[in-house]
């Protein structure tokens, strides 16, 4: 079986950081990161990763719109993403799962779960 590859975009490092380690360190899986919607974008085309965790709130480009961009591009389109997000109201969970995005993950989130979350998410048996 092959190692399942995330991205994590998000423009806060500590949060990339404490995901990246437990990703790595109890999912087993390869991890690269970007710090804006801009560069995930980009990293999402060339690397083609297994799965992309998202952040909502960033500056400049927010996740919904990066996530617009991702479903635009025909090679990042099919790429399933969970958003990571501290909105936790109804109405707005409401909006982001109408947007198509495969899971919504709430901040702050527990590390050693993060693997587990994103398994089930996915239907990845680990």
């Amino acid at each position: 079986m092959t190692t399942k590859r995330i991205l994590i975009i998000d423009d806060e490092y500590d949060i990339r950081a404490v995901a990246e380690l437990a990703l790595k360190a109890v999912g087993a899986w390869e991890v690269s990161t970007a710090a804006s919607g801009i560069e995930g974008v980009a990293k999402a085309a060339a690397e083609q990763p297994d799965v992309i965790l998202l952040d909502v709130m960033m500056p400049d480009m927010d996740g919904i719109a990066t996530f617009q961009a991702l479903q635009a591009n025909p090679i990042t389109q099919p790429i399933p993403v969970i958003l990571l997000t501290a909105k936790v109201q109804a109405a707005e969970q409401r909006r982001f799962a109408e947007l198509g995005v495969r899971a919504i993950i709430t901040k702050p989130f527990k590390a050693m779960k993060l693997p587990a979350q994103v398994a089930t998410a996915l239907d990845w048996s680990n």
